[in-house]
């Protein structure tokens, strides 16, 4: 399976409401994630899982997503995804963001992901 195939099944298995298998599935143990501008990175699957966990309990409602654009370059291991999300999140309401994840694999794994969005 190619990289760009993992992060198209990953994104088909988030807008199926499988966030946390894809999650399980193809990140590894010492994944380092970050919201660029939003704070430092946070290191760890048990510890980013937990994070997943914690955004999914905001979701009050879920409109639906898409993804835009996907591109891998299959030689540096490397995968960029822009999608959407329109959710409506507990005591906040309704938002729409765009945001771009850039994914750093090894193997089969992602071991670095950034996310840029607003």
């Amino acid at each position: 399976m190619t990289y760009i195939e993992r992060a198209k099944d990953i994104y088909e298995m988030i807008a199926s409401g499988k966030m946390l298998e894809a999650f399980d599935k193809y990140y590894g143990e010492g994944v380092s994630m970050v919201d660029v501008g939003h704070g430092p990175a946070v290191v760890g699957k048990e510890t980013n899982r937990l994070r997943e966990i914690a955004f999914l309990d905001m979701i009050e409602e879920f409109h639906g997503m898409g993804v835009d654009s996907i591109t891998s370059d299959e030689s540096a291991c490397v995968t960029m995804i822009e999608n959407w999300m329109d959710i409506t999140l507990k005591g906040i309401g309704r938002v729409k963001y765009t945001q771009i994840a850039v994914q750093r694999w090894d193997g089969d794994f992602i071991v670095d992901e950034k996310f840029y969005h607003k």
